[in-house]
C-alpha cells in the first residue's frame, strides 16, 4: 500500500479532517462554557454532535450508495468548511449553534461510510486488513493531536482563528480527494427512491446472517461498556485513591492502545482470520473492564485499559473487514453508515443505563456488569457466527 497513491490519499484527506474535527469540537466546547457558563449547554453540544446524526444513519449511509463515492467525499468536506465558516465568522448564540453543528455532524455521518467504502474499491482484497488498521491509526492519531493543538491554536489565534483552522482543514481534505481518480464500483442497483433504498439497506442488513451478527455484536458490546469512561474517573479518584492525575492516565491508556493496536495490524498480513480476530476483539474490550473493575493499582488499571485499548482496534478492524469483504458494494455505504449510527445509540444507552448503575452500586460493580455483559454478547456472536458455517 505504500505505491497506492490513491489509498494514500483518503488516509490523508481523513486523517486531516479528523485532525479538524476533534479540534474544533475542544475549541466549541470551551466557547459555549465561556459564553454560557452552563455544564448543560455544553452537554447539548455533545448530544447534538454525537447522537443527533446517529439517528438519520440510514439515511446518511444511503447517499453513498447512490453517488459518486468522491464527489460525496469532496462535497462533504466543503459543506463542513462552509458550515463552520459560518459558525467562526459568526459565533452565534447557543440555540442557532446547535443547529449549524447538528447540520456540521450529519453531513460528517455522510463523510464516514463514504470513506470506508471507498477502502475496498482502492486497495486488493488481501490488503484489506492493513489498509484498515491504517485508516484506523490515521483516524485516532488526528482526534489525539487535534486537541493538543487546540490547547496552542486557542490562545495564540482565538475562538475564531482556531475555527478558522478547522475551515482550513476541510479545504486541504477536499483538495486531496479532488486529485483521486474516480472510484470505479461496478454495476449499480436499480435505483428507487431515496427512503426505499434506506428501507432496501436495512432489510438486507437484517437478512444477511454475517452482517446481521456482526453489527449486533458490536453494538451490544458498546452498550454494556460505553458507560467505562465515566466509570474510569469515580474509580480513579474514589476506588483507587488515584486523583485527578491518575483520571488523565487512565483515559490515555486506551488511545495508547489504540495506536499500538493499529500499528501492529498494519504492519502486514495477519495471522489469524478476521472472524478470530472480531472475537478476540469482543473478548478483549469487555474483559478489560471486568478485570478493570477489579484491579487493585492504578498501573494494573492502567495496564488492563491499554489492552483494551489494542483490543477496540482488532474488533475494528475486523468488523470493517469482514463487512468490506462480505456485502455488495452497491449497498456497502448504507451498511456502514446504519452499523456506526448504531454505535452511536449503543453508546448514549450505555451512558444513561450505566450512569444509573454507576450511583447505585459504584464504578467496580459497574465495570464487573459491563464486562460480564459484554463477554455474553461475545459468547452469542461466536455461536452465530459458528452456526454460519
Amino acid at each position: 500500500m505504500r505505491t497506492n497513491q490513491p489509498f494514500q490519499r483518503l488516509w490523508a484527506a481523513r486523517t486531516i479532517s479528523y485532525f479538524g474535527d476533534s479540534l474544533s469540537l475542544v475549541t466549541l466546547m470551551l466557547y459555549v462554557a465561556q459564553s454560557t457558563g452552563q455544564a448543560s449547554a455544553v452537554a447539548m453540544l455533545l448530544l447534538v454532535g454525537d447522537f443527533a446524526p446517529a439517528l438519520v444513519s440510514p439515511l446518511t449511509g444511503t447517499v453513498s450508495d447512490r453517488f459518486d463515492l468522491k464527489r460525496v467525499m469532496v462535497g462533504c468536506e466543503l459543506a463542513q468548511a462552509g458550515l463552520v465558516a459560518v459558525i467562526a465568522l459568526w459565533l452565534p448564540a447557543l440555540p442557532l449553534l446547535l443547529l449549524l453543528v447538528g447540520l456540521r455532524s450529519v453531513v460528517a455521518q455522510i463523510f464516514q461510510p463514504a470513506s470506508r467504502a471507498a477502502v475496498p474499491q482502492l486497495v486488493r482484497a488481501d490488503d484489506l486488513p492493513a489498509a484498515n488498521a491504517a485508516v484506523g491509526f490515521g483516524t485516532n492519531v488526528g482526534e489525539t493531536v487535534g486537541p493538543l493543538a487546540a490547547a496552542v491554536a486557542i490562545p495564540l489565534l482565538g475562538i475564531r482563528g482556531a475555527l478558522l483552522v478547522d475551515v482550513a482543514t476541510f479545504l486541504v481534505s477536499a483538495t486531496v480527494l479532488g486529485v483521486m481518480p474516480q472510484i470505479q464500483r461496478g454495476q449499480r442497483a436499480v435505483l428507487t427512491s431515496f427512503l426505499g433504498d434506506a428501507r432496501a439497506g436495512l432489510a438486507y442488513m437484517w437478512r444477511s446472517r454475517i452482517v446481521r451478527t456482526i453489527t449486533l455484536g458490536y453494538i451490544g458490546v458498546v452498550a454494556f461498556n460505553g458507560i467505562d469512561d465515566v466509570a474510569l474517573v469515580f474509580l480513579a479518584t474514589d476506588a483507587l485513591d488515584g486523583g485527578e492525575s491518575a483520571v488523565g492516565l487512565l483515559l490515555a491508556a486506551v488511545g495508547l492502545g489504540l495506536i499500538v493496536g493499529y500499528a501492529l495490524l498494519g504492519r502486514g498480513k495477519t495471522r489469524m482470520s478476521m472472524v478470530a480476530l472480531l472475537l478476540t476483539g469482543l473478548a478483549t474490550v469487555s474483559a478489560g473492564n471486568l478485570l478493570t473493575g477489579l484491579a487493585w493499582a492504578v498501573i494494573a488499571a492502567f495496564t488492563l485499559q491499554a489492552l483494551r485499548g489494542i483490543g477496540i482496534a482488532a474488533l475494528d478492524v475486523a468488523a470493517n473487514t469482514m463487512l468490506q469483504q462480505t456485502v455488495p458494494a452497491e449497498v456497502l455505504g448504507r451498511v456502514f453508515g446504519t452499523l456506526y449510527g448504531a454505535i452511536g445509540l449503543a453508546a448514549g444507552f450505555s451512558y444513561v443505563a450505566g450512569g444509573v448503575l454507576l450511583d447505585l452500586t459504584g464504578p467496580r460493580v459497574t465495570l464487573v456488569v459491563a464486562g460480564t455483559g459484554g463477554l455474553l454478547v461475545t459468547l452469542a456472536t461466536a455461536l452465530a457466527l459458528r452456526r454460519r458455517r
